[in-house]
């Protein structure tokens, strides 16, 4: 099932959160882009309890724990309370990503609770589309770098318009056709600034270094674990590739 679609069709509003995904405690991870950020979310009480996100652009590895460490504390939440885990799973930074996902991996292992991934497109998409009273499709996009974005188009009622993928950006820009689309993402002002002369202007642009931590959190409280793995989520391969074995080829030791 298409994740995005399966959250933002719900049109979930503050209000009504609490009774679409019953009572949990979630501890929520994104160091995906250029933030590092974490939140506590207690469904009962309505919200986040405890937030904490910096702006970086590299360091994640060294920042995460002891800002997770920062959160618990200040949420007065124990590991072994919480009901799940959940973290950014990409398109973004093939490093920062998987700083994330070994944390919140370990977490989940150390106090026996789930771990969830939530996409970054669809972390961007959902608050827009769950507020969204106006029928603006949204276009949600990442910077792939080499002229190229990761991006998706839902419209205003979360139904899926143009899957996730990455693309040149003249492709996103044939989003155009669907007429004044709200823009989204770390890319929206790249998107924003080459958009087609004769193209009905965008509706907003929101331009967004790192998805809301807090809407990571709810994200990760209403999906379903068995539909959304806590691993990479990749649209296209690494650009940096493992060295292979340098033992692989060489030549055994005699038998003893």
């Amino acid at each position: 099932m298409d994740v995005n679609a399966e959250i933002t069709q719900q049109r979930i509003q503050p209000e009504l959160k609490n009774l679409y995904v019953g009572v949990m405690l979630i501890l929520a991870i994104d160091t995906a882009l250029d933030a590092c950020a974490a939140a506590v979310l207690d469904t009962s009480a309505g919200g986040v309890i405890a937030l904490e996100s910096q702006a970086m652009k590299r360091g994640h590895a060294e920042a995460l724990m002891p800002l997770i460490a920062r959160v618990m504390k200040a949420s007065g939440v124990a590991f072994a309370a919480l009901d799940r885990i959940a973290a950014t799973t990409g398109p973004g930074s093939f490093t920062g990503l998987r700083v994330g996902l070994s944390a919140a991996r370990g977490i989940a292992l150390a106090a026996g609770k789930p771990v969830v991934g939530v996409t970054t497109l669809t972390a961007f998409a959902a608050p827009i589309v769950s507020e969204n009273d106006q029928p603006h499709p949204v276009l949600a996009a990442i910077d792939a770098r080499h002229d190229h974005v990761y991006f998706q188009v839902v419209g205003g009622d979360g139904s899926s318009l143009i899957k996730p993928k990455v693309a040149p950006i003249a492709e996103a820009l044939d989003a155009a056709r669907f007429s004044a689309p709200y823009l989204v993402g770390n890319a929206a002002r790249i998107l924003a600034d080459r958009w087609p002369a004769d193209a009905a202007p965008p509706f907003k642009i929101d331009q967004q270094s790192a998805p809301d931590i807090a809407w990571v959190a709810w994200l990760g409280a209403a999906v379903d674990p068995e539909s959304s793995p806590a691993r990479p989520y990749y649209l296209r391969a690494p650009d940096a590739k493992p060295p292979k074995d340098p033992l692989a080829g060489a030549a055994r030791p005699p038998a003893s």
